[in-house]
């Protein structure tokens, strides 16, 4: 026989064990309040441009297919760029506490599609750090690559900038509350529902009907010792006003 749980039996549970489900949306959410504002570190973002032109010495012959080869070229470019042949000359230079295989993970390159502008960006704890990786390896790449594929046609664009008030870009506190409150609930949820699939104890009248598969003939209240100590008081005290009672017409007999 399959057994099928009703809408009013889910929010049942959820009702029994709301407090157990709230205890844990706010422990996660407190856990990755303290973290995000305490424990990790804020990095910065800084980013760099440079654009790939072609220089002709005819401006009338420059047409899409030079687009197109410097767009082709671009692919290249990202690679090279983050190439110990780029990298390590970006660590002597700005005199870096680690190798050119750790500020490869610190750089990101990218460019639009059908785009000749090629975006430089570099992450650092220290936002004057992450400036100054982002503009060195634009300039080192410039001046390398004439000698690497023998072309010169990298122009820079626009340089990193340090801000007065920069704003780091990770961690971000209030979506790592976000989703640690959506975790929290949906641990909370499973533990509610795994507890109550693990209690096996009769507790209601239809636990017996649908555990024992018998039906219900009467039903024992439940009765505190405070009521029972009350009903023998009122009780007993009812007694003693009888007899008394009793005991005055025998005597006016």
């Amino acid at each position: 026989m399959e057994e099928t749980i009703s809408l009013k039996e889910i929010f049942g549970v959820l009702k029994k064990r709301l407090l157990m489900i709230l205890a844990f949306v706010f422990g996660a959410a407190l856990v990755a309040a303290i973290i995000s504002y305490f424990v990790l570190t804020p990095t910065y973002q800084s980013s760099s441009q440079f654009i790939v032109n072609q220089e002709l010495q005819d401006p009338t012959q420059y047409n899409t297919n030079n687009i197109q080869t410097n767009v082709q070229m671009i692919n290249t470019y990202n690679i090279i760029i983050k190439s110990p042949a780029i990298l390590d000359d970006v660590v002597n230079e700005l005199n870096l506490p680690y190798s050119s295989a750790a500020l490869g993970e610190k750089i990101q390159v990218s460019s639009a599609d059908n785009s000749q502008v090629v975006t430089v960006t570099a992450t650092d704890e220290n936002p004057a750090t992450a400036v100054d990786i982002a503009n060195a390896t634009v300039g080192i790449f410039q001046n390398e690559i004439p000698e690497i594929m023998n072309v010169d046609n990298v122009s820079i664009l626009n340089e990193a900038q340090l801000s007065p008030n920069p704003s780091p870009v990770a961690p971000n506190p209030i979506l790592n509350i976000a989703i640690a409150i959506v975790l929290g609930a949906m641990v909370g949820v499973g533990i509610a529902f795994l507890l109550e699939y693990l209690d096996n104890r009769i507790t209601t009248e239809d636990d017996v009907e649908n555990k024992l598969g018998l039906p219900i003939l009467g039903v024992i209240s439940w009765v505190d010792e405070e009521d029972i100590r009350g009903n023998q008081f009122t009780f007993q005290s009812s007694r003693k006003r009888r007899s008394g009672f009793d005991g005055a017409q025998e005597k006016s007999i």
